[in-house]
């Protein structure tokens, strides 16, 4: 078995991973992530290269609370300002990434396009690196102080 701090994204990510695009619009995406169960799809251009990523919280905030319809551009409730990963990255350089942004989900790129995604969640059910992702998890619900 491979070193804790030496274990890359590769080996803990998910691979199939859905995506959306800019032609689907937010109740196709909220229907999406109800039948997988997932609370987080990228969003890909027709190139598969990640141009964004729309989370529940998304369609929450601004979908729902800013009065918008179900058919809705993916566009105008999507978060476009995004953190990648690297395959080849270190568990340990993700959840410091993770945990600096303040985010849950790191989606996964090999020269721009998805390859896949990881979460705390995945980085928690391995032993070895329940350190990193506990504190990765702190930092990120500690309020933003910037």
């Amino acid at each position: 078995m491979a070193k804790a701090e030496n274990r890359t994204l590769q080996q803990i990510m998910t691979r199939d991973v859905a995506t959306v695009t800019l032609k689907d619009n937010v109740y196709e995406v909220a229907v999406k992530m109800r039948d997988l169960n997932v609370g987080v799809i990228p969003v890909v251009d027709e190139k598969n290269d990640v141009i964004g990523i729309i989370t529940d919280r998304d369609i929450v905030i601004r979908g729902i609370a800013e009065k918008r319809e179900g058919s809705a551009a993916v566009s105008e409730v999507m978060t476009r300002d995004i953190v990648l990963g690297r395959p080849d990255m270190t568990v340990d350089e993700a959840a410091k990434i993770m945990a600096q942004h303040q985010i849950r989900r790191l989606p996964v790129v090999e020269n721009g396009k998805l390859v896949g995604i990881v979460a705390l969640a995945d980085m928690a059910v391995r032993q070895a690196h329940q350190d990193e992702a506990s504190e990765a998890l702190y930092q990120i619900s500690e309020p933003n102080r910037t």
